[in-house]
């Protein structure tokens, strides 16, 4: 069976796992003049699985827009195995991911297993499924796969707007900011 690629698939996440998210958002700032960044601090996923089972994992993340591209930094808080540790492991930093919306969210995971990527994690964040497909072996990366829902869009929209606009004040912002 040929597997057909994904439809037109836009990359519009680079997600980096780091040491500490707030000085690494601050680095970023410094060296990109990016921001604002926003703090999402231990967010709830509800149903989290790792490799098929359950399993938890306690990190934040910083969300910011360069262009066209939107960033996360990602700091895991706990020891827990995880499809960050997967790749980055304690202590180091690095690339972990991009991410993509997709139509049809069973079909585009299963592709992605299809292809040899297994799940390596997933949830639920509000009204959101996504997954991190393990592309490592071909990729030298996660995909984060997200379900196209009104949610995710409004969220990506958000920062972005944030960005478009910012002053260079207040670098670091609560993400309750942005479903407000």
């Amino acid at each position: 069976m040929q597997l057909l690629p994904a439809t037109n698939h836009k990359i519009l996440q680079l997600a980096y796992v780091v040491n500490d998210v707030r000085e690494a958002a601050a680095r970023w700032t410094r060296t990109f003049g990016i921001g604002p960044f926003f703090l999402l601090e231990r967010p709830r996923v509800t149903n989290p699985l790792y490799r098929g089972k359950p399993g938890d994992v306690s990190f934040s993340a910083a969300l910011a827009q360069a262009g066209d591209v939107h960033v996360e930094l990602i700091e895991q808080h706990c020891d827990s195995p995880s499809c960050y540790r997967d790749l980055i492991p304690k202590g180091r930093e690095g690339f972990h991911h991009v991410a993509v919306i997709v139509e049809d969210y069973e079909k585009d995971v299963a592709r992605y297993e299809a292809l040899g990527c297994p799940v390596a994690a997933s949830g639920e964040f509000g009204p959101l499924r996504f997954c991190y497909v393990d592309a490592s072996a071909t990729m030298a990366c996660m995909v984060e796969v997200l379900e196209d829902l009104p949610f995710i869009h409004n969220y990506f929209a958000r920062v972005r707007e944030a960005a478009e606009n910012w002053d260079g004040t207040d670098p670091l912002r609560d993400a309750a900011d942005l479903t407000a």
